[in-house]
This record gives C-alpha cells, structure tokens and sequence, in this order.
C-alpha cells in the first residue's frame, strides 16, 4: 500500500494509461481525483478504480485547473500526487502537410495543458511542504521522429517544462518528472497504426512499429503504468528533473 491516502490527481483517465493508473493507484490505497474530457469514459474507469471524485474538464482551460484545485482542496484539503497524462495525437503528415490548426491544437493540449496544471498543482505542494508530479511525456519528447513533427514539438515542450519546474521547486520537496514511453499498446496507439496502415491488422503494423525497437516489440499499458508507480514511489526520494525513457532500448541505439 504504497500510496496509502496519497490523494492522488490523474489527467486522461478515461481510457490507456490514466485508467490503468487509476486502477493501480487505487489499488494500492490512494484518494483518486481523475479527470477527462469524455465524461462517459471518465465514469466508467471511476467505477473501476472502486470510486473516485471526478471532473469533466478541459486542460486547455485555466479556470477549469483553478476551479480543480479549488475543489480538492475543499474535499480532501491538500494534492500529493499529479499526474498529468492528458494528451492528444494530430493526424501524421510531414511538416510542410500539417496544419496549423493541427499543430495549435497539439501545442494547446499537451504543453500548454501541462503548463497550467503544474502552475496551479505546485502552490498547494509547497503548502504542504512537497509533493510528486509526473508528467506523461513521449520517446519523441527525446528524440526526432518523422511525420510526427506537431506531437514531438508538444513532447519535447512538456520535457523542457518538466525540468525548469524541476529545477524551481527541488528546495521545496516537490519531485517532478516526465515519462517518456515508446510505441505502447494504448487507443493512441491504435490510431497511429490505422493512419499509417489503413485497414490492416493492427499487431501486423505493431510488428512493423518494432522493427527500430531494440527488444523488437511494443511496450504493454501494464509496463508503462509500472514505470509511473516507480517514479512516483514515495521511497524514491532523490529523483527529479529526469525523462525516463520506457522504449525496449530504443534511444540507446
């Protein structure tokens, strides 16, 4: 029971990697704040993480992070765990076929969206005297990748933000880092593999996605989920300002 009472907010909870965490976390004792912008699906990983307070909402909007934090302060009277996992995928084009619109977007949701919630997570942590964030970043946070040029500027922006606020808040006993994982079974992933092969089998072109991977597979939503309960361990105590890759090797090549 690691996270025993560990009041614990988690971002794009209604499906992959936020709604296993969510059911993990639980598991092992935390108080679950979960939030998605697919009311429906939000509801159903509540109901599987055992109950939870929940909030339809938007990370592009700052009063909706305000009005957050606001509540969960009221109902539980403080924040020990964020992660922040919300994040979308534009549609995969070379950089002079990808829209602005697009890449707007792409910046709004998954750097911006990152920004607002740690400017209004971290106050309440030096409050409290610390806290944890963690910050669902990407391999392509790390590395360059073609076609997907909107979504590795959003991840290479959310790494940058994980150690600047890293750096500001060490002193005050908040740990924040990013996780950076590869090609990962999740319906992101289901939507990269249709673009790219439309209407093929999906684990033929997950098979072909793991072709650059050093372990030659893709990462399972337990493994990533895994990794996110190790960095957020409360005995790991000397971590923070890190992008940990979870890619089978794949940025060791």
């Amino acid at each position: 029971m690691r996270f025993q009472d560990k009041v614990t907010l988690i971002s794009g909870a209604a499906s992959g990697f936020g709604r296993l965490a969510a059911e993990r976390f639980a598991a092992e004792g935390a108080r679950l704040v979960l939030t998605d912008v697919d009311a429906d699906g939000l509801a159903s990983a509540a109901e599987a993480a055992g109950g939870a307070m929940t909030t339809v909402m938007d990370v592009t909007d700052e009063a909706a992070h305000e009005s957050l934090i606001a509540a969960i302060l009221a109902r539980h009277g403080r924040l020990d765990i964020a992660l922040n996992n919300a994040g979308i995928l534009a549609p995969l084009a070379p950089i002079e076929k990808t829209s602005t619109d697009d890449f707007d977007r792409m910046m709004a949701v998954n750097a911006r969206g990152v920004f607002l919630a740690m400017k209004h997570q971290i106050p309440p942590m030096v409050a409290a005297g610390g806290g944890t964030i963690l910050n669902t970043a990407s391999v392509a946070g790390l590395i360059g990748a073609g076609r997907f040029s909107a979504y590795v500027a959003s991840k290479h922006a959310v790494v940058g933000l994980t150690k600047s606020a890293a750096d500001e808040h060490a002193r005050n006993n908040i740990r924040i880092n990013a996780i950076c994982p590869a090609f990962s079974v999740s319906p992101m992933l289901e939507g990269i593999a249709e673009q790219l092969k439309p209407g093929a089998p999906v684990g033929q072109t997950y098979d072909s996605l793991a072709a650059g991977i050093p372990m030659r597979r893709v990462a399972t939503t337990d493994e990533i989920v895994s990794a996110m309960m190790l960095i957020c361990d409360p005995s790991n105590t000397f971590m923070t300002g890190q992008s940990i890759a979870i890619d089978g090797g794949l940025t060791a090549i």
